[in-house]
């Protein structure tokens, strides 16, 4: 079965370190991001100050009371505000924001993307450009089924991805209305937006839900 190519929806996928996983599914590289982003931190080129397995460019900011579990590489020019919450793996590119009281878990950024703040997005993948307004939310469980493998819709075909935590794929360039909601098993393409206060969901209607 063809699945989705992250580099469909993110120009700099191929251009970044993670370009040797080319060919891996979204929800693969997500239930790894832990080990990934260790592996990158060895082979860091640059003007990083590495501590253990945090490593923050040296014209990044990072805001008092920010909270920044490792292991997480942040770019170039990139802010972390002050109460946000980084954990589970992160890999920020270049000039990427991550405001107040956000959360980003087990995820990779590409360049100029934000979340605006009060904010989650878990396990996820955003492309360039990304913007989620104020309280979108990226959820990553299905904590309403007991059926929670995420099952996904791509074009016309459901795909079981036999995890049971992923968020989305966001192409380069989306933008997600302020207090939205993307169900798990989200694939979004590039410059699709999102309404304020609306609920994106593609698990199929033929997906267990009991």
């Amino acid at each position: 079965m063809t699945l989705p190519s992250i580099a469909e929806y993110i120009d700099r996928w191929s251009l970044s370190p993670l370009t040797a996983h080319l060919a891996e599914p979204p929800w693969v590289m997500t239930q790894h991001a832990e080990a990934y982003v260790s592996s990158m931190i060895t082979r860091l080129v640059g003007d990083y100050d590495v501590a253990g397995e945090i490593a923050i460019h040296r014209t990044a900011t990072v805001e008092a009371g920010a909270i920044v579990k490792s292991p997480v590489i942040v770019g170039p020019r990139c802010l972390i505000a002050a109460t946000a919450y980084l954990r589970g793996g992160i890999y920020m590119d270049e000039d990427c924001i991550i405001g107040p009281g956000a959360e980003l878990k087990s995820s990779f950024m590409f360049k100029g993307s934000k979340l605006a703040h009060f904010n989650f997005v878990g396990d996820s993948i955003l492309g360039s450009a990304v913007n989620l307004e104020a309280g979108s939310v990226i959820a990553n469980y299905r904590n309403e089924l007991s059926d929670r493998n995420i099952v996904i819709t791509w074009g016309s075909r459901p795909i079981e991805t036999r995890i049971d935590k992923f968020g989305a794929l966001v192409g380069d360039r989306v933008r997600v209305g302020a207090n939205a909601v993307i169900a798990p098993g989200a694939i979004l393409a590039k410059d699709q937006i999102i309404p304020r206060l609306s609920l994106f969901d593609q698990r199929p209607p033929s997906a267990p839900r009991t």
